[in-house]
């Protein structure tokens, strides 16, 4: 019954922490699964020594779940090790395996050694009669950072995905992916692993209000941040119950913090949207700059910001050209649309032409502080806002007690 699957949801969203517990459970349960975790990193790294991290990984993890012993999973066997390790508990694979990267390695065949490293999963459960989960976070940086010459000096190698085309339908191995920009992994595994190969499962950064205040309390008690309970429901409502923001909010370093005030509340909250060098700020300022880098003009940030302003109805080119008075036409308004829509930034309908902004109340707040004054010429003023939420908020929770 067993399917791939692929989780996505924006950065700082919990995937990362989501996938690791299922690997931690897996582990500790030491039953018929066995769990291996690879993280694809935004660092560059030659062929055949990223061939020989992936297949380090997996086999000293294998190895960790067979003698329990967590600490291999952090610190991988060198490949010496590994085959030492196959020719003591009689393990045939690891000794041909770790044999043949080492062999490659010098004769230059760097694509038998992938190919040998991506395959382990699938090739050790049907060889040992056994099952692994393969977890992949962060899959698409596998298309931009895995460069076929030493010295980086020509491009990444792009069709890398296209290795996991028919291990993604393995039964004994099934894979699940992580990916923090939607419509670039879509991309991938649309041109590389087929439609359907992959379950999607979209991943929502939101608590319940309930689990919200109960995250404002456990991670103000962890980090010993004094709050009250007012302040804490506070906190709750300006971070829209999104724990990274509030983790934000109650790591925040800025001067004169005091989260056991309303004021010092809306000050902190203001300082993670609005400062440049904030946590928050920053998280949403890497999908921004993908797409300033390609449309830095006011009709792209114009569309943005009404679309994010907007975010539950659909727009079509010609509407947004009739509501915003634009001189563009719609076929122009639709190739800026397409550009957001890749860099994560808009969502498109279930038609072609039909775009609406991000179901994500904190990327508004960060779009109209960068670029609400430049369009409307007047800066907004959030704190004036998040002093009415707090005020609103105060007078439902004295009628709820007066009841």
């Amino acid at each position: 019954l067993s399917k791939s699957r692929v989780i996505i949801a924006r950065r700082k969203s919990g995937k990362t922490a989501f996938v690791q517990r299922i690997f931690n459970q897996l582990w500790s349960e030491n039953g018929a699964v066995i769990p291996f975790y690879f993280e694809f990193g935004e660092n560059k790294m030659w062929y055949p020594l990223f061939a020989i991290e992936y297949y380090r990984a997996f086999a000293s993890q294998y190895i960790s779940f067979l003698e329990r012993d967590e600490k291999l999973i952090s610190h991988p066997l060198s490949l010496e090790k590994i085959r030492d390790y196959g020719l003591a508990k009689f393990i045939p694979p690891l000794v041909d395996d770790t044999n043949f990267l080492l062999k490659e390695m010098e004769r230059g065949g760097f694509d038998l050694m992938w190919n040998t490293a991506c395959a382990a999963p699938h090739r050790y459960a049907a060889v040992l009669d056994t099952k692994f989960l393969v977890i992949l976070d962060e899959f698409q940086y596998i298309t931009q950072y895995i460069y076929p010459d030493q010295h980086y000096k020509t491009a990444p190698i792009d069709t890398l995905a296209g290795s996991y085309h028919p291990l993604s339908e393995s039964k004994i191995a099934p894979m699940l992916v992580t990916g923090s920009y939607a419509n670039l992994l879509l991309k991938i595994m649309s041109q590389y692993l087929e439609a359907g190969r992959l379950k999607q499962i979209r991943f929502s950064p939101y608590l319940t209000k309930d689990e919200g205040l109960q995250a404002v309390y456990q991670y103000a008690q962890y980090y010993e941040e004094p709050i009250t309970n007012e302040t804490a429901l506070q906190i709750n409502e300006l971070c829209m119950a999104d724990p990274f923001f509030i983790s934000c909010v109650i790591l925040n370093e800025s001067e004169g913090k005091d989260l056991t005030t309303s004021e010092g509340v809306i000050n902190t909250v203001n300082y993670e949207i609005s400062a440049k060098n904030a946590e928050m700020s920053q998280n949403w300022a890497i999908y921004i700059e993908l797409t300033v880098a390609q449309v830095n003009n006011l009709n792209a940030k114009q569309i943005l910001l009404y679309l994010s302003k907007h975010k539950d109805r659909y727009f079509t080119p010609q509407k947004l050209k009739d509501e915003l008075h634009m001189e563009l036409e719609p076929n122009e308004i639709y190739q800026q649309l397409k550009i957001l829509n890749e860099a994560d930034l808009i969502d498109q309908g279930i038609s072609d032409i039909q775009f609406r902004g991000l179901q994500d109340g904190t990327l508004n707040l960060v779009l109209r502080n960068r670029f609400e004054e430049e369009i409307k010429t007047v800066a907004p003023n959030l704190k004036t806002e998040f002093s009415k939420e707090i005020a609103d908020l105060t007078h439902k929770n004295r009628q709820l007690q007066a009841k």
